[in-house]
């Protein structure tokens, strides 16, 4: 008998459509994508920003999928042989279904937001609580207006535990999100000044990540930053959602959950603390110490979920960073060895103080130089210029040898740095690549970082086709 992640009556029921054609009794999986639809899938035709995913009905239901979820007014346009469950709006009809996943599970629940951090954060706490019990959490950075309820849908009856990311970049975006996930555990991880094209002030920012304390079920918790400027925002507006339950992390005074002593290396770091009251030492497989701070909200939401805190601090010493946030990989170059460090996948001011961070902490050989691969930290408006320029000091003050800089708003970076630490600035990431590939040698440390749309993973794949791997890093993302 086959297991359906939705019965198709609970499946129709929830989203609120009606069938036309013949349906299969259940759907085993829910995709938005046709390209990756399966046998048994359900298929929602979403009309995203680009492409609606009506113009891929056909070719979804080619591949097997069970049905596909449109709209009554596309209905027209589509094949009448089709299998479909019609229905008003689709987006609304895959919140509707989210919901529905929400209402039937009893796991507990964890909904993470930050500025800096969320995604580590999620899947770090995904992977102790997953030695624990059944797990679900959202893949990749499915934190948005279709990613949450996705993986809402998406979500089994029968799990143990829930994680979920939640991100925004305006005010009121996190509100309706957290509604949807109602989370026994509400986790910031952080508030640093991203997003500043759409906020007038970090204040304003903090703000908004403070709305995911909106959702919390009652009785649950939020666990906080107790390191930042803003926690009073924080706490003030958790009081106001009426949470009783309020954890501070951090090393500042105040905190419940703490360090009392960090020692950290190239490739991981050992604490010792407190954890809700409880005294523990562990180890984070991932290096930095922003990833040794995060970890102290992994063990305190996966404690409020009632997982066993030892345990849960073992599994930290096997994690390694995800791809595009950290991965470390060990490259042969010029008969010796030289260390990648990709941080490709998105950036600001905070994240990049940190990336800056582990690289002065990464081990290079005789004779190797530490280089910083940068790109523009976007969405920062008419402040960008100053920010990029601000990162000479921290550039300086880890003593990095040589800063490669592309795009724009680099630019500004690149003419605060003292000469002798320019390597070369490009306009685009594919101009600065050869550049890069030219320089590097035996012994080595490279970081590449930059937000996404700076497009800096193509760097990290270039270096790595150029360079054969020492050893091939486990990358929890695929785990």
């Amino acid at each position: 008998m086959t297991d359906f992640l939705w019965a198709l009556d609970d499946f129709v029921k929830a989203t609120g459509g009606r069938v036309i054609g013949s349906l299969p009794p259940g759907v085993l999986a829910i995709t938005i994508d046709s390209r990756t639809a399966a046998p048994g899938d359900a298929f929602f035709a979403i009309k995203g920003d680009v492409h609606d995913g009506h113009s891929f009905v056909a070719a979804a239901l080619e591949r097997g999928a069970a049905l596909a979820v449109v709209s009554e007014a596309k209905l027209p346009e589509l094949n009448p042989d089709g299998r479909y469950v019609v229905v008003d709006d689709v987006l609304k009809a895959l919140e509707r279904l989210g919901r529905a996943a929400r209402a039937r599970t009893k796991a507990k629940i964890v909904a993470i937001t930050g500025s800096v951090g969320k995604t580590s954060t999620k899947e770090a706490l995904a992977a102790v609580l997953g030695e624990q019990g059944r797990v679900h959490f959202s893949p990749a950075s499915f934190n948005n207006h279709w990613g949450v309820p996705l993986t809402l849908a998406r979500m089994p009856a029968d799990v143990d535990y829930g994680v979920f990311e939640i991100g925004m970049n305006h005010a009121g975006e996190i509100t309706p999100l957290v509604g949807m996930v109602a989370p026994h555990v509400a986790v910031v991880t952080t508030v640093a000044p991203v997003h500043l094209e759409f906020f007038d002030s970090v204040a304003s920012i903090a703000r908004a990540k403070g709305e995911i304390f909106s959702g919390v079920v009652e009785g649950g918790a939020a666990v906080i930053n107790g390191d930042i400027v803003e926690t009073g925002i924080l706490l003030e507006m958790a009081r106001d959602a009426g949470i009783a339950n309020i954890i501070r992390f951090g090393e500042t005074a105040g905190c419940v959950s703490t360090i009392s002593q960090l020692v950290l290396k190239p490739d991981m770091s050992v604490a010792r603390g407190v954890i809700a009251g409880q005294e523990l030492t562990w180890k984070v497989g991932a290096p930095g110490r922003h990833m040794a701070i995060n970890s102290l909200a992994v063990l305190t939401s996966a404690w409020l979920v009632g997982a066993d805190l030892a345990i849960a601090a073992l599994t930290l010493g096997e994690l390694t960073a995800p791809k595009g946030r950290g991965l470390q990989h060990r490259l042969e170059v010029g008969g010796g060895e030289a260390t990648l460090i990709d941080e490709s996948y998105n950036a600001n001011p905070a994240s990049m103080r940190a990336a800056i961070d582990l690289l002065a902490q990464t081990v290079v050989g005789l004779r190797g130089r530490r280089f910083a691969v940068l790109g523009d930290m976007l969405e920062l408006g008419e402040t960008g210029p100053a920010l990029h320029a601000a990162l000479a000091e921290d550039l300086g003050r880890a003593g990095i040898d040589q800063v490669f800089c592309a795009g724009p708003l680099m630019r500004s970076l690149w003419l605060a740095l003292p000469p002798g630490r320019q390597g070369a600035w490009a306009e685009t990431s594919a101009e600065l690549k050869p550049l890069v590939l030219k320089a590097i040698g035996p012994g080595d440390a490279i970081m590449v970082k930059g937000s996404f749309g700076s497009r800096m993973g193509p760097i990290v794949e270039a270096i790595r086709s150029k360079f054969p791997s020492v050893e091939h890093p486990i990358d929890l993302t695929e785990a």
